[in-house]
C-alpha cells in the first residue's frame, strides 16, 4: 500500500455532489471481541427498490476473518454495493495533529496506522488487537480497566471531528481511547482496521477512498443515527423483537424484513441499518459534509450521514 513517503498525490477534498445508484446495501454490526465468533458480528443486506432486509446467516456465526473473505468475494465479482461498517476506522487526529501524540513512529495518515495496528497486533488470533492496548507505549493513550493511560486526558477522551459534529447533533459518541463499559468502541475500531488494512485497497473506503462510479464501497456506519431516523428515541434504540422492527423499518420506507433467526439488538441494529442505508444514499448532501477537508479525510475519515 502506498505509504506517507511514497510520493502519493495527496486526496482531493472530498465535496463533489458525486453520488451514484447501489444495487445492494449492506451493514455490518461490528465487534472487537477477542474471541473466534463473536457473538456481536452480524451482516445484513436490503436490495434496491424492493424487499425488505434480510441477515446473512453463517454456520456457527461469523468471524471477523469470515466477513473480510465475504468483502473480498464482493470485491472480486465487482459487486454494486455500499457497505456500512459500525466502528471508526481511524483514531482521533485533527485535535492534536497526531494520533499518539508525544510519539515520534506515530503513524501519518490512517492507512499507515491500520499497517500498524495490524502489524503490532500480528500475533493475535482471531484478527483481535489485544497487543495494541498491551503495548508499552500505545497503552498510554488508552483508558483500560483498572488502568488509565497518562496520555488520555481528560473527561470521554478525544473524539474526531466527525464525532464532534454527531455530539452537537444530540447524540453521544464514544472516544475511540476508551476501552471501558458497554458504549465502548475502542476494541471495535481497532479490529477493524486490521481488516480494513487486509482488504488493501480491493474496495475504496470513502472518504479516505473517492467515491467510485462502480462496485463496491465502505462507509462507516454508526447505528444509533439509523435508529434516530427510524423514529426511535434516544435511550431506547435496541430492538429485540420482529414487530418492533418492522415497525422501525416502516418508517424508513422498507417492507418487513424477512424472518430472521436471531433478534437479538446487533442483528436487528445490521437489519434497521441496511435499510437506512437504503433510504438515504442517494442523498449528495450525505457525501460533501462541509468541514470533510482533505486532511480530514486522509486522516480521520467520516461517519457517513453526519453534515
Amino acid at each position: 500500500m502506498v505509504g506517507p513517503g511514497d510520493g502519493a498525490a495527496a486526496p482531493r477534498p472530498r465535496r463533489a455532489a458525486l453520488t451514484r445508484r447501489f444495487a445492494r446495501f449492506a451493514a455490518i454490526d461490528w465487534s472487537g471481541q477477542a474471541v473466534a465468533r463473536p457473538a456481536g458480528l452480524a451482516v445484513a443486506v436490503a436490495e434496491a427498490g424492493r424487499g425488505g432486509p434480510v441477515l446473512m446467516a453463517q454456520q456457527g456465526g461469523w468471524s471477523r476473518q469470515a466477513v473480510l473473505d465475504w468483502m473480498t468475494m464482493l470485491a472480486d465479482t465487482g459487486a454494486d454495493m455500499l457497505i456500512g461498517l459500525d466502528l471508526s476506522p481511524a483514531l482521533p487526529f485533527v485535535d492534536a495533529g497526531s494520533y499518539f501524540p508525544g510519539w515520534a513512529d506515530s503513524p501519518d495518515d490512517a492507512r499507515a496506522l491500520w499497517a500498524m495496528v495490524d502489524a503490532v497486533a500480528a500475533d493475535d488470533p482471531h484478527l483481535a488487537a489485544t497487543s495494541v492496548v498491551n503495548d508499552a507505549e500505545l497503552s498510554r493513550h488508552f483508558r483500560r480497566h483498572q488502568a488509565c493511560g497518562d496520555r488520555f486526558g481528560q473527561g470521554r477522551g478525544r473524539l474526531r471531528l466527525c464525532e464532534e459534529r454527531q455530539r452537537a447533533a444530540g447524540f453521544s459518541p464514544t472516544s475511540c481511547f476508551n476501552l471501558v463499559g458497554a458504549a465502548q468502541v475502542g476494541k471495535s475500531s481497532l479490529t477493524g482496521m486490521r481488516v480494513l488494512h487486509r482488504l488493501g485497497g480491493r474496495i475504496p473506503v470513502w472518504p479516505f477512498d473517492p467515491l467510485p462510479a462502480s462496485g463496491p464501497v465502505i462507509v462507516e456506519l454508526y447505528t444509533t443515527i439509523a435508529a434516530r431516523a427510524a423514529g426511535i428515541r434516544a435511550g431506547r434504540s435496541k430492538l429485540r423483537d420482529a414487530d418492533q422492527l418492522d415497525e422501525a423499518l416502516k418508517v424508513l420506507g422498507s417492507p418487513p424484513h424477512e424472518p430472521s433467526p436471531r433478534y437479538d439488538d446487533h442483528a436487528t441494529d445490521a437489519l434497521l441499518s441496511a435499510a437506512w442505508l437504503r433510504a438515504v444514499a442517494q442523498d449528495p448532501a450525505l457525501w460533501s459534509p462541509p468541514a470533510l477537508t482533505a486532511h480530514v479525510a486522509r486522516t480521520e475519515g467520516w461517519t457517513f450521514s453526519v453534515v
